[in-house]
Formats: C-alpha cells, structure tokens, sequence
C-alpha cells in the first residue's frame, strides 16, 4: 500500500496496525516513495540451555566442610568486637534496677496530638 505524507499524517494509528498485521505501508513525497512502514521484531529471549556451563564450572570436594574461622565468630567472639558495649557491674545493675526509663521525646507525640487537633478543626 502506497499513500501520501498528508494521509500518513491523518491515519497513523491504522497504518501502525496493519503494518504489524504485516501488510507494507510505503509513504510517499510528491507522488515519490520516501519510507516504508514496518513493524519492528522484538528479539526473542535466549532460553536457558541445561548443561551449558558444563566443564567450565570447578567446585572444590571440601567445598560443603565447615569453616572453623567463621564457626569461631558466631559461636565465641563478637562479630564486630569494636562496637560491643562494655558491661555493667554487679552495683551499676542492682542500682539501675528498680528505675524506669525516662520517657523520651514527649515533647513529638505532644506536637503530633496538637498537629491532629488543628486539622480536626478546619
């Protein structure tokens, strides 16, 4: 099918479907043939090949054997010795038993109530 810029202009949206359809559209300049219209092919995903990587793939017999490094950090020490809290004594936990927390940041739950309270009231 050959048309004209003017009418490729006008009726793109059906030219787009019937060149999916895979009819061939030619727009032409002039009564001369400029373009042509053709869908364009998606490229089809590879598929998977079982056995593709065979040979080049090398896992060590000792591969599923424990560490004992990596066993060491979770069952002795800390994992991130530098950050580890030092301990309390015997008196700074007897002491700080019978204590509550102090309550922290009242003053944001006191804004967000005062915060609810005005949109409630517009």
């Amino acid at each position: 099918m050959e048309v004209n810029i003017h009418h490729a202009k006008t009726n793109l949206s059906r030219l787009i479907v019937q060149a999916e359809a895979g009819e061939e559209i030619i727009i032409a300049r002039a009564g001369k043939p400029a373009v042509k219209l053709v869908p364009v092919l998606a490229a089809k995903p590879k598929k998977f090949k079982a056995g593709a990587l065979k040979g080049r793939l090398f896992v060590p017999d000792n591969f599923l054997d424990p560490d004992p490094e990596l066993e060491a950090l979770f069952n002795e020490g800390s994992v991130f010795p530098e950050l580890s809290l030092p301990r309390k004594s015997e008196s700074e936990a007897a002491a700080t038993e019978g204590k509550k927390r102090p309550k922290v940041a009242s003053h944001i739950r006191h804004e967000s109530v005062v915060a609810k309270r005005t949109r409630r009231a517009r």
